[in-house]
């Protein structure tokens, strides 16, 4: 039975949704490359909140969501941008999160990562931006995960230059129990992070950046860049100290940086891994027998569904990302926290739904189109 779905500009026409789904089992963790799925939180659509109040979350929905990923042998980057850190989610909130994914981890024998910020405040001085950075790590440490040391919007506020970060991150490192990841996020992903590395020119903050790896090279893991820039982070990667990784955060080019070239590649830290991970990481396992080619064929057709879930606003990449996993049948609703479902249109998220069930996604196409028609009809497309 065909579909009438929206297009931009309006128009209504017929689409025929897939009949059967993609084979794709779980399987071991891969041996070529580390890979992270960052991971969505799904919210409780029963609890009474606000948009601007504290968030509430479906524990077992979330948790089973992340024993989904640890199937199919990705790890799970807890807590970060995925999660709304910092759109919806608030450090309570996010503390339990990391609690419990942790210990979850710890049942299941999945790899995890958490996300280190400063979201307990808006603004502040050094010296308490520092305090929040020491809050957070002691909890992910005392949980057992590995740290992720994620861009500060209050650092990005209170910083009047490279020194600033070389002091805050120096400090961070020195403490720091087990190397961790440094995450660099650009300003598509949130607006508050122009300037980040105290230049506004990617050069000169590229270099403070290094400035930081090169002064504590045995406590940084690696690095998670999200520029959508794969010039620059090939050229970055290859300035790393020996040992220190680069795990991709690029949306729009992470086939060819994973596959990498003759001078090396990158790992992956995604958030298009979420609602790819059964498919992305049956391209890895190909990769791992050395099958570049076989790699790209299967991980290539998924860029277009990337590019459009992370179109500008970049940072509303999230919507798509939980209206996927609803559709799907991870989750029965599709409802955020904060309200973010309304963050994106009907025409967007309907591309967004051909595109998966053109790839495959959905474990059952039936139960997807189901939801999707039931979605049409509550925004007055009758079929």
């Amino acid at each position: 039975m065909t579909l009438r779905l929206p297009y931009p500009g309006g128009a209504l026409r017929a689409y025929e949704p897939r009949a059967e789904p993609r084979a794709l089992t779980p399987g071991a963790p891969f041996t070529s490359r580390t890979v992270f799925s960052a991971a969505h939180v799904v919210a409780d659509p029963l609890a009474d909140t606000t948009p601007d109040g504290p968030a509430a979350v479906d524990w077992d929905a979330t948790l089973a969501f992340r024993r989904h990923l640890w199937s199919h042998g990705l790890g799970v980057a807890e807590a970060m941008d995925t999660a709304q850190r910092g759109m919806g989610l608030d450090w309570p909130t996010a503390a339990e999160l990391i609690r419990r994914s942790a210990a979850e981890a710890k049942a299941s024998g999945g790899r995890i990562a958490c996300g280190v910020g400063t979201d307990q405040i808006t603004a502040g001085t050094l010296a308490e931006v520092r305090a929040a950075y020491e809050e957070q790590l002691a909890l992910v440490e005392e949980s057992g995960a590995q740290a992720v040391l994620m861009a500060s919007r209050a650092l990005a506020a209170a910083a009047s230059g490279p020194e600033e970060y070389l002091e805050v991150y120096g400090h961070l490192l020195r403490q720091a129990a087990e190397p961790v990841v440094l995450h660099w996020l650009g300003p598509m992903f949130d607006p508050a992070l122009e300037g980040y590395w105290g230049s506004a020119d990617l050069d000169t903050a590229t270099d403070t950046f290094l400035d930081v790896i090169a002064a504590h090279p045995d406590k940084v893991d690696g690095i998670k860049v999200s520029l959508l820039d794969a010039r620059r982070e090939v050229e970055l990667r290859r300035r790393l100290p020996q040992g220190v990784r680069c795990y991709t955060g690029d949306d729009f080019h992470y086939p060819e940086l994973i596959a990498g070239d003759e001078q090396g590649f990158s790992h992956a830290l995604l958030g298009i891994f979420d609602p790819l991970g059964p498919l992305a990481a049956e391209a890895v396992r190909v990769l791992d027998t050395g099958d570049t080619g076989g790699f790209r064929e299967l991980l290539d057709p998924t860029v277009e569904l990337s590019r459009h879930l992370f179109q500008a606003p970049t940072r509303f990449y999230k919507t798509g990302v939980v209206f996927l996993a609803w559709l799907a049948g991870h989750q029965s609703h599709f409802t955020m926290v904060g309200g973010l479902q309304a963050a994106r249109s009907l025409p967007h998220l309907a591309h967004a739904y051909r595109l998966a069930d053109g790839l495959g996604l959905f474990p059952d196409p039936k139960l997807a189109e189901e939801r999707m028609r039931n979605l049409l009809s509550l925004h007055g497309v009758n079929q």
